[in-house]
């Protein structure tokens, strides 16, 4: 048995990706600090799971690592019970949402953030 502890994102302003998912879901920041190759990174969840949002610092250098490119994922997928709730909070944040699907097993919808890093809503209930 295995379980996801966290996905480290790059993004271009941490402190905003954090606010944002504490507007969204109600999360809120575990650490932040100093972080690999001179950067900084917020955490942000709950006591058992979290989003490590990266930023690294200014930089001329020409070689690009995978903590110097934006959004280098396809999507991030959370599960929420209300799902009109967070859908709601999402447009409210000026987000677009997309890719509605009400299916077996669960309804979903994809918006992108600031960064343009694509997350799934889904709902079980």
């Amino acid at each position: 048995m295995a379980r996801l502890e966290h996905v480290n994102i790059t993004v271009s302003d941490p402190q905003r990706a954090a606010k944002l998912m504490d507007t969204l879901f109600g999360w809120k920041i575990r650490w932040e600090g100093a972080s690999i190759h001179g950067g900084y990174t917020i955490h942000v969840g709950d006591k058992d799971d979290y989003l490590a949002f990266y930023t690294p610092p200014k930089t001329t250098e020409e070689t690009v690592m995978s903590y110097d490119i934006r959004g280098g994922l396809n999507h991030v997928a959370l599960v929420v019970d209300d799902f009109g709730a967070v859908e709601a909070r999402v447009l409210a944040e000026g987000l677009k949402t997309s890719n509605h699907g009400d299916y077996e097993p669960g309804r979903r919808f994809y918006f992108h953030d600031h960064d343009d890093i694509e997350y799934e809503i889904v709902s079980y209930a």
